[in-house]
Protein backbone atom coordinates (compact mmCIF):
# COMPACT_ATOMS: atom_id res chain seq x y z
CA UNK A 1 0.00 0.00 0.00
CA UNK A 2 1.45 3.32 -1.13
CA UNK A 3 1.41 6.53 1.71
CA UNK A 4 1.87 9.79 -0.18
CA UNK A 5 1.14 13.33 0.86
CA UNK A 6 0.67 16.26 -1.67
CA UNK A 7 1.40 19.73 -0.90
CA UNK A 8 0.88 18.93 2.22
CA UNK A 9 0.87 21.76 4.60
CA UNK A 10 0.87 20.86 8.43
CA UNK A 11 0.51 22.31 12.12
CA UNK A 12 -1.56 23.08 15.17
CA UNK A 13 -4.29 25.51 15.12
CA UNK A 14 -3.37 28.79 15.21
CA UNK A 15 0.64 27.93 14.33
CA UNK A 16 1.69 26.70 10.99
CA UNK A 17 4.51 24.21 11.37
CA UNK A 18 5.24 23.21 7.88
CA UNK A 19 4.13 23.64 4.05
CA UNK A 20 4.07 22.21 0.54
CA UNK A 21 5.55 18.42 1.49
CA UNK A 22 5.55 16.15 -1.15
CA UNK A 23 6.56 12.45 -0.38
CA UNK A 24 5.28 8.95 -1.05
CA UNK A 25 6.20 5.73 0.23
CA UNK A 26 5.85 2.71 -1.36
CA UNK A 27 4.97 -0.90 -0.25
CA UNK A 28 8.64 -2.85 0.64
CA UNK A 29 10.63 0.95 0.73
CA UNK A 30 12.20 2.33 3.35
CA UNK A 31 11.99 6.09 3.83
CA UNK A 32 14.19 8.20 6.20
CA UNK A 33 13.34 12.12 7.20
CA UNK A 34 16.06 13.81 8.98
CA UNK A 35 16.24 17.33 10.42
CA UNK A 36 17.27 18.87 13.43
CA UNK A 37 15.14 19.38 16.15
CA UNK A 38 11.95 21.77 16.34
CA UNK A 39 11.96 21.30 12.52
CA UNK A 40 8.55 19.44 12.00
CA UNK A 41 9.24 15.52 11.98
CA UNK A 42 6.83 14.68 14.51
CA UNK A 43 4.01 17.07 13.33
CA UNK A 44 4.63 15.42 10.25
CA UNK A 45 4.08 12.43 11.07
CA UNK A 46 0.80 12.99 12.79
CA UNK A 47 -0.79 14.55 9.94
CA UNK A 48 0.32 11.49 8.02
CA UNK A 49 -1.75 9.30 10.75
CA UNK A 50 -4.59 11.02 10.59
CA UNK A 51 -3.98 12.94 14.00
CA UNK A 52 -3.78 16.09 13.12
CA UNK A 53 -5.76 17.69 10.47
CA UNK A 54 -3.68 19.29 7.14
CA UNK A 55 -3.70 22.55 7.34
CA UNK A 56 -3.13 22.22 3.38
CA UNK A 57 -3.04 19.47 0.58
CA UNK A 58 -4.28 15.90 1.81
CA UNK A 59 -2.57 12.44 2.25
CA UNK A 60 -4.16 9.29 0.97
CA UNK A 61 -3.47 5.61 2.10
CA UNK A 62 -3.83 3.54 -1.15
CA UNK A 63 -6.70 4.99 -3.55
CA UNK A 64 -7.77 6.60 -0.62
CA UNK A 65 -7.96 10.39 0.75
CA UNK A 66 -6.88 9.83 4.75
CA UNK A 67 -9.71 12.48 5.71
CA UNK A 68 -12.58 9.98 4.47
CA UNK A 69 -11.38 6.97 6.69
CA UNK A 70 -12.69 6.01 9.71
CA UNK A 71 -10.04 5.56 12.78
CA UNK A 72 -10.14 1.93 12.97
CA UNK A 73 -9.47 1.71 8.79
CA UNK A 74 -6.63 3.72 9.34
CA UNK A 75 -4.90 1.35 12.01
CA UNK A 76 -5.27 -1.22 9.56
CA UNK A 77 -3.47 0.52 7.21
CA UNK A 78 -1.09 2.02 8.92
CA UNK A 79 0.95 1.14 12.34
CA UNK A 80 2.63 3.81 14.70
CA UNK A 81 5.18 3.88 16.84
CA UNK A 82 5.81 7.20 18.85
CA UNK A 83 8.95 7.93 20.78
CA UNK A 84 8.83 6.62 24.16
CA UNK A 85 7.35 7.79 27.26
CA UNK A 86 7.09 7.22 31.27
CA UNK A 87 4.31 4.87 31.42
CA UNK A 88 0.94 5.93 33.36
CA UNK A 89 -1.11 2.46 33.62
CA UNK A 90 0.86 -0.67 34.61
CA UNK A 91 -0.03 -2.96 30.99
CA UNK A 92 2.53 -5.96 31.27
CA UNK A 93 4.85 -5.35 28.10
CA UNK A 94 2.30 -8.66 26.82
CA UNK A 95 -0.97 -6.56 27.37
CA UNK A 96 0.86 -3.36 25.37
CA UNK A 97 1.71 -5.37 22.33
CA UNK A 98 -1.57 -6.58 22.36
CA UNK A 99 -3.26 -3.63 22.07
CA UNK A 100 -1.88 -3.68 18.51
CA UNK A 101 -4.17 -5.91 17.64
CA UNK A 102 -7.42 -4.22 18.15
CA UNK A 103 -7.23 -2.37 14.87
CA UNK A 104 -8.44 -5.76 13.90
CA UNK A 105 -10.63 -6.89 16.13
CA UNK A 106 -12.37 -4.15 17.89
CA UNK A 107 -11.65 -1.78 20.97
CA UNK A 108 -13.95 -3.89 22.99
CA UNK A 109 -13.17 -7.64 21.67
CA UNK A 110 -10.88 -10.23 23.71
CA UNK A 111 -8.12 -11.55 22.21
CA UNK A 112 -7.82 -14.29 20.15
CA UNK A 113 -5.06 -17.18 20.21
CA UNK A 114 -3.62 -16.07 16.89
CA UNK A 115 -3.28 -12.49 18.29
CA UNK A 116 -1.51 -13.93 21.18
CA UNK A 117 0.71 -15.51 18.83
CA UNK A 118 1.55 -12.42 16.62
CA UNK A 119 2.08 -10.80 19.97
CA UNK A 120 4.63 -13.33 21.38
CA UNK A 121 6.37 -13.75 18.23
CA UNK A 122 6.71 -9.75 17.90
CA UNK A 123 8.42 -9.57 21.11
CA UNK A 124 10.46 -12.32 20.08
CA UNK A 125 11.63 -11.23 17.15
CA UNK A 126 12.88 -8.00 19.04
CA UNK A 127 15.08 -10.59 21.49
CA UNK A 128 12.57 -9.41 24.11
CA UNK A 129 10.37 -12.24 25.06
CA UNK A 130 11.83 -12.26 28.85
CA UNK A 131 9.49 -8.87 29.22
CA UNK A 132 6.29 -10.31 28.42
CA UNK A 133 5.01 -10.04 32.03
CA UNK A 134 6.93 -7.19 33.23
CA UNK A 135 5.23 -3.94 34.09
CA UNK A 136 6.19 -0.93 31.55
CA UNK A 137 6.06 1.49 33.89
CA UNK A 138 9.01 -0.09 35.32
CA UNK A 139 10.36 -0.60 32.20
CA UNK A 140 13.44 1.52 31.04
CA UNK A 141 12.83 4.07 28.93
CA UNK A 142 14.65 1.94 26.18
CA UNK A 143 13.09 -1.36 27.14
CA UNK A 144 9.57 0.69 26.21
CA UNK A 145 10.78 2.25 23.12
CA UNK A 146 11.32 -1.88 21.99
CA UNK A 147 7.21 -2.37 23.17
CA UNK A 148 6.03 -0.05 21.23
CA UNK A 149 7.84 -1.21 18.15
CA UNK A 150 6.44 -4.61 18.89
CA UNK A 151 2.96 -3.47 19.31
CA UNK A 152 3.77 -2.56 15.46
CA UNK A 153 4.78 -5.45 14.26
CA UNK A 154 2.04 -7.33 15.94
CA UNK A 155 -0.44 -4.73 14.41
CA UNK A 156 0.15 -6.31 11.31
CA UNK A 157 -0.22 -3.51 9.27
CA UNK A 158 1.05 -2.59 5.38
CA UNK A 159 2.62 0.67 6.63
CA UNK A 160 4.19 1.78 9.39
CA UNK A 161 5.49 5.04 10.82
CA UNK A 162 7.86 5.36 13.20
CA UNK A 163 9.04 9.04 15.32
CA UNK A 164 12.91 8.58 16.25
CA UNK A 165 12.25 4.51 16.93
CA UNK A 166 16.16 3.97 18.24
CA UNK A 167 16.69 7.43 19.98
CA UNK A 168 16.66 5.85 23.63
CA UNK A 169 18.21 2.24 22.97
CA UNK A 170 21.64 1.41 23.71
CA UNK A 171 23.82 0.40 20.41
CA UNK A 172 22.81 -3.02 20.35
CA UNK A 173 19.63 -2.46 20.18
CA UNK A 174 19.31 -0.07 17.78
CA UNK A 175 21.18 -2.66 15.42
CA UNK A 176 18.11 -5.43 16.66
CA UNK A 177 15.13 -2.52 15.70
CA UNK A 178 17.16 -1.53 12.36
CA UNK A 179 17.84 -5.33 11.09
CA UNK A 180 14.14 -5.55 11.67
CA UNK A 181 13.02 -2.65 9.97
CA UNK A 182 14.99 -3.79 6.72
CA UNK A 183 13.30 -7.46 7.60
CA UNK A 184 9.54 -5.95 7.47
CA UNK A 185 10.52 -4.15 4.39
CA UNK A 186 11.59 -6.99 2.79
CA UNK A 187 8.05 -8.69 3.58
CA UNK A 188 6.48 -6.02 1.80
CA UNK A 189 5.91 -3.39 4.32
CA UNK A 190 6.49 0.45 3.59
CA UNK A 191 8.03 2.27 6.07
CA UNK A 192 8.89 5.80 7.42
CA UNK A 193 11.02 6.96 9.86
CA UNK A 194 12.52 9.58 11.35
CA UNK A 195 16.42 9.78 13.24
CA UNK A 196 19.00 12.18 13.62
CA UNK A 197 21.62 9.76 12.42
CA UNK A 198 22.55 10.08 8.99
CA UNK A 199 24.53 6.54 9.34
CA UNK A 200 21.40 4.63 9.92
CA UNK A 201 20.07 6.76 6.92
CA UNK A 202 23.16 5.10 4.49
CA UNK A 203 22.94 1.73 6.39
CA UNK A 204 18.92 1.14 6.28
CA UNK A 205 17.15 3.28 3.86
CA UNK A 206 16.21 3.29 -0.11
CA UNK A 207 14.97 7.09 0.11
CA UNK A 208 15.75 9.71 2.31
CA UNK A 209 13.88 13.30 3.13
CA UNK A 210 15.85 16.16 4.88
CA UNK A 211 13.98 18.60 6.42
CA UNK A 212 14.61 21.93 7.35
CA UNK A 213 12.63 24.51 8.48
CA UNK A 214 9.28 22.32 8.19
CA UNK A 215 10.12 21.67 4.63
CA UNK A 216 11.73 19.45 2.63
CA UNK A 217 14.49 21.02 1.18
CA UNK A 218 15.89 16.89 -0.66
CA UNK A 219 14.23 14.08 -1.61
CA UNK A 220 15.84 10.89 -3.04
CA UNK A 221 18.78 8.37 -2.19
CA UNK A 222 20.88 8.97 0.63
CA UNK A 223 24.11 9.10 -1.41
CA UNK A 224 22.56 11.82 -3.70
CA UNK A 225 20.47 14.04 -0.76
CA UNK A 226 23.22 13.57 2.24
CA UNK A 227 25.99 15.25 1.22
CA UNK A 228 28.43 17.26 3.35
CA UNK A 229 27.01 20.70 2.35
CA UNK A 230 23.47 20.02 2.80
CA UNK A 231 23.92 18.20 6.33
CA UNK A 232 25.90 21.18 6.86
CA UNK A 233 23.37 23.50 6.01
CA UNK A 234 20.72 21.55 8.26
CA UNK A 235 22.44 20.68 11.37
CA UNK A 236 25.06 23.76 11.44
CA UNK A 237 27.98 21.21 11.73
CA UNK A 238 31.05 20.63 9.52
CA UNK A 239 30.22 16.62 8.13
CA UNK A 240 33.08 14.42 6.01
CA UNK A 241 30.85 11.20 4.59
CA UNK A 242 33.57 8.38 3.88
CA UNK A 243 33.06 4.67 2.32
CA UNK A 244 34.63 2.17 4.52
CA UNK A 245 36.97 -0.97 2.95
CA UNK A 246 33.90 -2.65 3.28
CA UNK A 247 31.50 -0.55 1.14
CA UNK A 248 30.00 0.90 4.19
CA UNK A 249 28.89 5.04 3.96
CA UNK A 250 30.01 6.93 7.20
CA UNK A 251 29.16 10.48 8.25
CA UNK A 252 32.44 11.74 10.59
CA UNK A 253 31.41 15.01 12.10
CA UNK A 254 34.69 17.95 12.59
CA UNK A 255 34.62 18.79 16.67
CA UNK A 256 36.58 22.12 16.13
CA UNK A 257 35.26 24.95 15.46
Amino acid sequence: MRLEAHDLAFGYPENSVGRDVGLAVEPGEVLCLLGPNGCGKTTLFKTLLGLLPAQGGHVTLGSDALSALPRQEIARRIAYVPQAQSGVFPYTALDLVLMGRTAHRGLFAGPTREDRELAQRALDDLGIANLADRDVTRLSGGQRQLVLVARAIAQASPLIVMDEPTASLDFGNQVVVLTEIRRLAARGAGIVLSTHDPDHAFAIADRVALMHGGEIISNGRPADVLTSERLHTVYGVHVTIEKTSRGQVVCAPSYSR
